[in-house]
């Protein structure tokens, strides 16, 4: 397995990779398939551009997984977009990955937390191995949106 960062220029790739989660988890995202299915190849870029890292997971099948990395403030990177494909799950690219971000993180010097949908529970135990903690649903969070807990790296 590979973890490379991804950049403008490999927008197909991460168009290929992020049709396929929203396509095969559309439950785990904020994002729906039909917001990006027919989303011209700028705003590809531009995704790849405003979030300032993006890694992909390939194998001998392909591209099997994605994580972005996003600075929130000045002390913290929040983990977003997360995605392993079925067939990769259980084989360490989830761990891969995220221990992509947190070390561009730690790099930073900043701390490194996480949303996830609070019915993921494959994500929040994959999330709970890496050294995330649970915080639960923040207090604000809004009524009518799915509800997501917090979890923030603990090691």
């Amino acid at each position: 397995m590979d973890i490379t960062t991804i950049g403008p220029d490999d927008w197909e790739t991460f168009r290929e990779v992020r049709l396929a989660s929203l396509t095969e988890s559309p439950e785990a995202f904020g994002s729906h398939h039909s917001d990006w299915v027919d989303a011209p190849a700028e705003r590809w870029r531009s995704r790849l551009t405003t979030v300032p890292l993006t890694l992909v997971a390939r194998d001998a099948t392909g591209v099997v997984g994605v994580v972005s990395g996003q600075r929130v403030g000045a002390d913290e990177v929040e983990l977003v977009s997360m995605w392993v494909a079925p067939a990769a799950r259980g084989h360490g690219v989830a761990r891969a990955l995220i221990d992509g971000v947190v070390d561009w993180a730690a790099g930073q010097g900043r701390s490194t937390y996480l949303m996830v949908r609070s019915g993921n529970t494959r994500a929040r135990t994959a999330y709970e191995r890496a050294g995330f903690v649970d915080t639960g649903v923040p207090q604000d969070w809004p009524a009518d949106e799915p509800a997501e807990n917090r979890m923030e790296l603990r090691r």
